[in-house]
């Protein structure tokens, strides 16, 4: 099982000894290859081999990049290692439009439900408002009950006056929490054989991962969750450090799937598989989506 997420936020050279992943600095570490889910590169100063590269690819470890304002900009994933790719490429184009819209229902029922939860964790707004949107909800979202769920729940969690175009600690925070979830969904999604720019909603042709931008919707309240929670930083527009880890540690954060409780990131494959069941012939009753219970951290067996 996978778990450990590295980041890097001085500089280092990276390098390949054998199985394990080598970062080389003052205090150098040694982390076996087959136990990282994640490396996050955050800065301009750090190196590393081919080998680290082709490591990535051959275990399956999803490489992010920050650009200057240090929020990820780019990841690495493995070139089609799914044993039938192009066959499930081909489902992906042959989903017919009345699954695909129920499929989409299920996963903006999904979200909701999780904003929900969100809220009720927090103890602000009325979740229950948003229950009755979950209940609402139609085949393809025809009545934008998701738009209208956001705009309830964002102004009650974070404040009246918040709105998600405004700069500013929250919003960068939230950013960097999804760009990781949103990676973290791409290399599922490869690694099952799917084209990540095929999505079930999202559709734009500048977009290199709208399927990707569909599996990471219910997921988002788990972000939400950890930056309501944070103490107000109003003063504060850059993240520090130690935020960016807490971010990307919510990959480790336990969720309920169908088959019961794991950590976001193992819940992320199981979703995965899932949608390509889906693709494969099942309707959208084998969608497999997490439901938000909190923040613990999940307990490996070591």
């Amino acid at each position: 099982m996978v778990w450990r997420s590295v980041v890097i936020n001085q500089p280092a050279r990276l390098k390949r000894e054998h199985f394990a992943l080598v970062v080389e600095q003052e205090q150098s570490a040694r982390v076996p290859f087959e136990d990282i889910a994640v490396i996050v590169l955050n800065h301009r100063e750090i190196t590393l081999t081919h080998p680290v590269l082709s490591a990535c690819a051959d275990y399956g470890i999803g490489l992010y990049s920050t650009g200057d304002n240090h929020q990820p900009n780019g990841i690495f994933m493995p070139f089609l290692p799914h044993s039938r790719a192009t066959r499930m490429q081909r489902l992906q184009l042959q989903l017919d439009k009345p699954s695909t819209k129920r499929a989409w229902a299920s996963i903006v029922r999904a979200k909701i439900a999780n904003q929900a939860r969100c809220m009720e964790l927090l103890g602000r707004g009325d979740a229950e408002r948003l229950h009755s949107y979950v209940r609402r909800v139609r085949s393809g979202d025809a009545g934008n009950l998701e738009a209208q769920a956001s705009s309830y729940y964002f102004p009650h969690v974070f404040g009246r006056n918040f709105h998600r175009s405004q700069p500013g600690w929250v919003n960068g925070a939230l950013d960097y929490g999804y760009a990781v979830m949103r990676g973290a969904c791409a290399r599922a999604l490869v690694q099952h054989g799917m084209l990540p720019s095929l999505g079930l909603f999202h559709s734009s042709e500048q977009n290199a991962f709208n399927l990707a931008d569909d599996l990471i919707e219910p997921y988002r309240p788990v972000v939400d969750l950890h930056v309501a929670q944070q103490p107000t930083r109003s003063d504060e527009t850059e993240l520090r450090p130690a935020d960016k880890v807490a971010l990307i540690g919510l990959l480790n954060v336990d969720v309920s799937m169908p088959r019961g409780r794991m950590s976001v990131l193992a819940s992320i494959e199981q979703a995965a598989e899932a949608l390509a069941r889906l693709y494969d012939g099942g309707s959208e009753q084998v969608l497999e989506l997490p439901g938000l219970i909190g923040l613990a951290q999940h307990a490996f067996e070591m």
